[in-house]
């Protein structure tokens, strides 16, 4: 009779805690500013085993700035933090300094409002100005199976001036150029100098610059093998600025899309490869500022190259270096200029070389030269009478655009194209190397929103066209 007694009373006991067991909705009324549009927001704690990036955690947009998620059948003492997907990325206090977990008592179906003071070690000593945004954390890099921190800049009037577009700048080297807090030596102060030159009446551009990959660097930076430091992946990291990045920003920003609005920049490693670009796609990038170069790393390999290109598109470079860098640092970007003026048939007017007696290989050169180079390669702003510079000569007609299941391709020629289409996040949904003229893809089981369509010719020239998937 005891026992009895005693499953009785487990029983009844048992019954009670399903029946107390309640649920708990966070609303989170406030984000801190920099938190990038790309990021997810997650809850982690004691209700799911302190899971920084459970998908059944995230919570869901309601509002501009308001996160929610409803956590089902909890009851008693929980503990647990906001995480942008890692503890890497966890919140933190009101000076970006360390939060003590939350907890919270449920009693039956609670629900807690709540604000997100910053983002840990991302708030008390940023200097970034406030329109200076983080695009994205991790930032796909299909090309090399990676991803990235992406910052982004835009100019003062852009959020007003809503008619205007404008030139882009594609800078190396991202965590050095508006942050001290994340920079290696110091910060190029980009942003403080773009808006001070606003303020003085320049015309103003968008940045975009790209955090290097750590033990990645010179690997990225190179797109030929230096025996003792590495290199070869440089093809890779371009086409994702020309084929992943930079179509991603012109559909989401009011950007001049064409060569002569769109620069790339970058200093020592970063230089070459911003030279690379340039003369690979100078249909792409038509303005490259190329800051200490670092041509030794592969100096005969760019030289052949370089002697093997053919430069149809107009460009306009800038080099500066402090002139006791090295014992061939001067030397190398005038061999260099050289080429460069001759495969592109231009003015020497503009390649413009400079040598800083004082200057060194360092951020705080860097930074003060950002300036001028700035003001010689956009000292004009190109016209364009398109959102989207198309391949001359072809016009092209996506039909049905929306559409719900299938997207023909027609244009006025029997010339075959590369195709490769791309989702607002930068992700590569489908690609094909032959496609003609009536071509059709399915897309059915794509989720709904914008995507880009971009055509290449044999030449490299590319179209990028928007269409809708419903």
């Amino acid at each position: 009779m005891q026992l009895i007694k005693s499953l009785v009373c487990l029983l009844i006991m048992l019954c009670n805690m399903v029946v107390q067991a309640g649920s708990l909705t966070f609303i989170v009324t406030q984000i801190p500013s920099n938190t990038p549009a790309t990021d997810t927001i997650f809850v982690a704690g004691s209700f799911n085993s302190w899971d920084p990036a459970n998908v059944n955690f995230s919570l869901s947009s309601s509002g501009i700035y308001q996160r929610i998620i409803t956590i089902n059948n909890v009851s008693g003492s929980q503990n647990f933090k906001f995480t942008r997907g890692t503890w890497q990325t966890v919140e933190g206090n009101a000076s970006g300094g360390f939060l003590p977990d939350r907890s919270h008592n449920v009693l039956g179906n609670d629900t807690l409002y709540l604000t997100i003071l910053s983002w840990e070690g991302n708030a008390s000593n940023s200097t970034a100005a406030n329109n200076v945004q983080i695009l994205s954390n991790s930032f796909n890099m299909p090309q090399l199976n990676r991803n990235r921190r992406v910052w982004l800049y835009l100019p003062p009037d852009y959020q007003t001036a809503q008619s205007k577009r404008y030139p882009v700048i594609y800078i190396q080297d991202g965590q050095n150029v508006f942050d001290a807090a994340t920079s290696f030596s110091g910060e190029w102060e980009v942003d403080e100098t773009l808006n001070l030159l606003f303020n003085q009446g320049n015309y103003g551009a968008i940045v975009v610059a790209i955090d290097n990959g750590g033990g990645d660097r010179l690997n990225e930076y190179s797109p030929w093998v230096n025996n003792l430091y590495g290199g070869g992946q440089g093809n890779q990291y371009v086409d994702f600025i020309k084929n992943t990045l930079k179509p991603f920003i012109d559909l989401n920003y009011r950007t001049l899309t064409t060569a002569p609005n769109t620069g790339i920049v970058g200093s020592s490693m970063g230089g070459l490869i911003s030279l690379y670009a340039n003369a690979k796609y100078p249909n792409i990038f038509g303005k490259a500022g190329i800051f200490s170069p670092a041509f030794w790393f592969s100096r005969t390999d760019l030289l052949n190259y370089l002697n093997g290109v053919s430069i149809a598109a107009p460009i306009k470079n800038y080099y500066v270096a402090g002139t006791n860098e090295s014992s061939s640092m001067m030397g190398d970007m005038q061999n260099v200029r050289n080429l460069m003026v001759q495969k592109s048939g231009q003015d020497t007017a503009l390649f413009r070389l400079k040598g800083r007696s004082d200057g060194a290989h360092s951020e705080w050169f860097w930074r003060r030269e950002f300036r001028d180079a700035y003001l010689y390669l956009f000292s004009s702003i190109v016209p364009e009478n398109v959102a989207i510079s198309p391949l001359a000569g072809l016009s092209f007609v996506l039909s049905p655009n929306p559409t719900q299941d299938q997207l023909r391709f027609e244009w006025n020629s029997t010339v075959s194209l590369r195709l490769a289409i791309y989702n607002t996040a930068g992700v590569l949904m489908e690609s094909r190397n032959n496609l003609f003229s009536g071509d059709s893809i399915a897309c059915q089981t794509w989720p709904s929103g914008i995507y880009l369509a971009q055509l290449m010719d044999a030449n490299g020239q590319t179209s990028t066209i928007k269409w809708i998937k419903e």
